[in-house]
């Protein structure tokens, strides 16, 4: 018996052309998944050459439009998903983003956010997960089993300057997790799971500019980050992996409304 065999699962995965969900998109495919690839309409090209490259590679993936905010739009997605491979198995949960108005930057107030910025934060991390999850955990419901995956953050565990908007949301997002997994377990049976993941500090496009200057060197804010990280170091991508793949797979079927730290230790460490 293999606990951790991905082979034909189908896995539906939203936030997929970051730095993030390219390296988690790609191995869960060469795992012997069915990747489906969620898109907006201005990323088409990005989920097709995403889907292209994992294919050049020997992979299964498909990329589909849909729009974490539009439920309809993602119904439709549903519908075609079902009729061409007839279930879902896993549902990765990693769209999101934050946006520099909804900071308090460094010369500024609470008094000086914008509640605007904060909200459009929240929406889209927050109910860029709800939705997905209404319209997906509906397969897993009649299935009576799958595995729903949500992307939490540092910011979630403790409140983090920088990100006002966005930590509100990922905490929102933990306490969905931990509420979702009792309310699927105990009307649509324990086969259904629901656990997060909080990475670390992981460099990406998002955070580039915050975290390293011009020349490539760290910013204060970078400095303070890794002196306060065991590891002394940014995470990579790749090391999300194991974690996944073990949340992804019957090698964690009894664990559910959890969430996983993958940080090099940047939680547990303290002055």
């Amino acid at each position: 018996m293999n606990l951790f065999d991905l082979k034909d699962r189908v896995v539906v995965m939203t936030g997929a052309t970051g730095v993030l969900g390219k390296s988690i998109s790609e191995y869960f495919a060469l795992q012997g998944a069915k990747l489906i690839i969620l898109v907006r309409e201005s990323s088409v090209k990005k989920g097709d050459a995403l889907a292209a490259e994992i294919k050049s590679k020997g992979g299964c993936a498909e990329s589909f439009v849909a729009d974490v905010m539009n439920k309809a739009s993602l119904e439709e997605a549903y519908a075609r998903i079902i009729e061409k491979y007839g279930r879902v198995d896993v549902l990765m949960n990693a769209a999101g983003g934050n946006m520099p108005a909804a900071t308090v930057a460094p010369d500024k107030t609470i008094f000086d956010l914008d509640t605007d910025a904060v909200k459009t934060v929240s929406d889209l991390n927050l109910f860029g997960t709800i939705l997905p999850t209404m319209v997906f955990a509906q397969a897993m419901a009649q299935q009576k089993s799958g595995s729903i995956i949500n992307f939490a953050s540092e910011s979630a565990l403790r409140p983090l300057t920088r990100v006002a908007g966005y930590g509100v949301a990922k905490a929102a997002v933990v306490n969905w997790t931990k509420y979702l997994c009792a309310e699927m377990a105990m009307k649509f049976g324990e086969g259904i799971r629901v656990n997060a993941i909080a990475p670390g500090f992981i460099l990406t496009d998002q955070n580039r500019s915050l975290l390293t200057n011009p020349d490539g060197s760290l910013t204060p804010r970078a400095q303070t980050i890794i002196s306060h990280t065991p590891f002394g170091r940014f995470l990579e991508p790749e090391e999300l992996l194991g974690t996944l793949h073990w949340l992804a797979s019957d090698a964690s079927k009894a664990v559910t409304g959890t969430v996983a730290v993958v940080d090099g230790g940047f939680d547990a460490f303290s002055i």
